[in-house]
């Protein structure tokens, strides 16, 4: 259990929602997570007993059937999910999707979908990479052509979390192909228009209760009022929207680390070997002692994290400065807690062997370690 009595991001209010949404997972969550990851998708049921407990897209004004609170409970459930083992989608939704309909939406576009968003009743996505662009969005060739008063979009999405579910996918296209990134827009996209279809549900490596889809356009035509604020401003979107998005998966990746390192201690303090248990070798205890200095310095940089971005003062170069870190003490972390856990480690039975297949993709979605060290490095 993720220790939260000196955190400095928290309130006493986060402290009780993290106990409800900590019970809520204990019941609706945790008993699926096995069936969820053999049907490669989570349950539409799921979504919506979420919503009956409020934790999804809490920082939705009431206005729009939110509660209007600070991220610092979005970064709850990212945390209470994480340490889970789940890799539902419900993060997506709560920490990327819906911030582009509540920032740069229209009130007519907040209307119709913020609502159910925090129900649960509607499911978004956002699609950004393609087959030939992954992190270097500049390189995205689907294209959003006025024809009257509609767009008509042509191209194809892949590794789209949420694919299989969505009703509703942001759509990342170029409205102005020659001016590149500075012609780009989001698009919102009904799943029903004509022309729009669902690829395959993708075989992941692991997540594999996500459902990860390819996503294709057909002549999809959709009315001029489904642009998200400015036509040609998705670039700049895209930018300010990154650094909450890579902070949310710096948080899953804190907490994550977390239960490796706890699924280690536990299995070795139970295991015996040679007369003793697996734990009472110095090599055991050195190496979780290493990961454990590191886990609290993580913590505490999380928190700083998390406060400057309630704050509004995170920054871009922060925030990817602060997925590397995270991402790569998650695999670091799940990586030796399944060497410790030997043989049993391999077996599918083992909550280690899920967490470390699920860690891996951490470092490359939202931007590779490698992009974000030349983000940070700008800096310099």
């Amino acid at each position: 259990m993720i220790e939260t009595a000196d955190r400095s991001a928290f309130n006493e209010d986060h402290a009780m929602f993290r106990d409800s949404v900590r019970k809520f997972f204990d019941r609706a969550l945790v008993p699926n997570l096995d069936r969820w990851e053999k049907d490669g998708i989570v349950d539409r049921d799921f979504w919506k007993a979420c919503g009956e407990a409020g934790i999804l897209c809490p920082q939705v004004p009431e206005e729009y059937g939110g509660l209007g609170l600070d991220y610092g409970y979005n970064a709850v459930v990212g945390e209470e999910l994480s340490y889970a083992g789940s890799s539902a989608g419900l993060t997506l939704q709560s920490d990327i999707t819906v911030d582009y309909i509540n920032n740069y939406g229209s009130h007519e576009q907040k209307r119709r979908w913020l609502p159910g968003m925090v129900s649960g009743e509607v499911i978004s996505a956002i699609a950004m990479t393609e087959p030939g662009a992954g992190s270097d969005l500049q390189g995205v060739r689907t294209t959003a052509k006025r024809d009257g008063n509609h767009y008509v979009i042509n191209g194809s999405k892949t590794y789209i979390t949420n694919g299989q579910h969505a009703d509703v996918i942001i759509v990342v296209a170029k409205t102005d192909p020659p001016l590149g990134a500075k012609g780009t827009s989001l698009i919102l996209v009904e799943a029903d228009r004509e022309g729009f279809a669902r690829g395959r549900n993708l075989d992941k490596i692991g997540q594999h209760s996500a459902d990860t889809s390819e996503l294709f356009f057909n002549d999809v035509r959709v009315p001029i009022t489904n642009c998200l604020g400015d036509e040609n401003k998705g670039f700049i979107y895209l930018m300010q929207q990154l650094p909450q998005e890579r902070l949310q998966i710096a948080v899953a990746g804190q907490a994550g680390a977390q239960r490796a390192f706890d699924e280690a201690v536990k299995f070795t303090k139970d295991r015996k070997a040679f007369g003793k248990t697996v734990f009472d070798f110095q090599n055991t205890k050195f190496v979780l002692a290493g990961l454990k200095a590191k886990l609290q310095v993580g913590w505490a940089h999380l928190d700083w994290a998390i406060n400057r971005h309630v704050a509004g003062k995170l920054t871009a170069a922060e925030a990817s400065a602060a997925k590397l870190w995270h991402t790569e003490l998650q695999w670091e972390c799940c990586d030796a807690a399944l060497q410790l856990h030997g043989g049993a480690g391999y077996m599918n039975e083992y909550p280690i062997a899920r967490l470390w297949r699920d860690a891996r993709v951490q470092r490359i979605y939202g931007g590779t370690s490698e992009i974000m060290k030349e983000v940070v490095s700008r800096t310099i």
